[in-house]
């Protein structure tokens, strides 16, 4: 089975790999790349070769093959274990990794590699090709996510993320200075009117969003955030931190397009979880340290305020 995106070129001279990497959130650049290559990516029904340069406003149609229904692998992929015992598992995601098997993603996700660590000791709440997982995180951004064991640990730590007393705290780069050094964005988020892969503020269809940020240090035309999601919505702080004229640094979604101070992908890692353990009833917090490519930005701007 194929599902048909169309995807169209805002402006001139780039490339359609980069340029499918950036519409699609389930395509990387090689993925692109190897579509192109099949022919199923078509300009004006004709398949477009891999050296074309996209010219503003051409519309382009890509011919995606869904995830086979077949059952799912076990994959031996390296996994940055933050934390496990016998009810759960903190993993911490690097980015770039799918978390679990979509549309152009059936296998290396992450949930290919827990079943190669976990075995048959995972959760089966969220069905075949979500097993364990209570929570996600973009491909694109890294950092702590959390998987049950068991389906008694699913349910007690599902109830937590529903009642917001499961704390997920984000660190991120932004675009501009914020002047005030905390805040908070109360918005709700619903899918764009006009564009399916992409969220947007609105008050239709939407859910209520509650972001808390606080400004960690500031730089030449950038500002080190911590965020606190009070709620958990699709892209939240990315769109959020987009509304009030603060896109993250590298979004080419939500903020710029294109690589931008050397980076590929919005600069957001989750870096700290608090919940109460769903067994002993003890508050339990696990965080990671921030990864290389968020330091490296760092270091870079503050290079420059130097």
């Amino acid at each position: 089975m194929t599902s048909l995106y169309t995807v169209i070129a805002e402006k001139s001279g780039e490339r359609i790999d980069m340029l499918l990497a950036q519409e699609l959130a389930e395509l990387t650049r090689s993925q692109a790349a190897r579509l192109i290559e099949r022919g199923a990516v078509t300009l004006r029904s004709v398949p477009v070769k891999k050296n074309h340069r996209a010219a503003a406003g051409e519309i382009f149609v890509v011919a995606l093959p869904e995830p086979e229904d077949a059952e799912l692998t076990a994959e031996d992929i390296p996994l940055d274990v933050a934390y496990e015992d016998g009810d759960l598992i903190v993993v911490n995601k690097a980015r770039g990794m799918v978390v679990h098997p979509a549309p152009g993603h059936s296998g290396g996700t992450l949930v290919n590699a827990l079943l190669w660590y976990c075995g048959d000791s995972l959760s089966g709440i969220g069905g075949e090709k979500r097993p364990g997982i209570v929570h996600r995180i973009d491909k694109d951004s890294s950092g702590l996510i959390l998987i049950a064991k068991n389906d008694c640990a699913h349910r007690a730590l599902s109830a937590q993320l529903a009642d917001h007393s499961l704390s997920r705290v984000y660190e991120a780069v932004v675009r501009g200075r914020l002047r005030a050094d905390a805040g908070t964005v109360d918005a709700p988020i619903g899918r764009h009117p006009t564009d399916r892969k992409r969220m947007a503020v609105t008050d239709k269809n939407a859910r209520n969003a509650v972001t808390h940020y606080q400004v960690l240090a500031r730089y030449n035309g950038y500002t080190h955030i911590r965020c606190q999601l009070e709620t958990g919505r699709t892209h939240q702080i990315r769109v959020h931190m987009a509304h009030i004229g603060h896109p993250l640094l590298g979004d080419p979604v939500y903020g710029r397009k294109g690589p931008e101070k050397g980076l590929e992908g919005q600069c957001l890692h989750a870096r700290t979880l608090r919940f109460i353990h769903p067994r002993t009833n003890a508050p339990t917090a696990v965080t990671s340290d921030l990864p290389g490519y968020f330091t490296a930005v760092l270091a870079r701007l503050g290079e420059a305020a130097g």
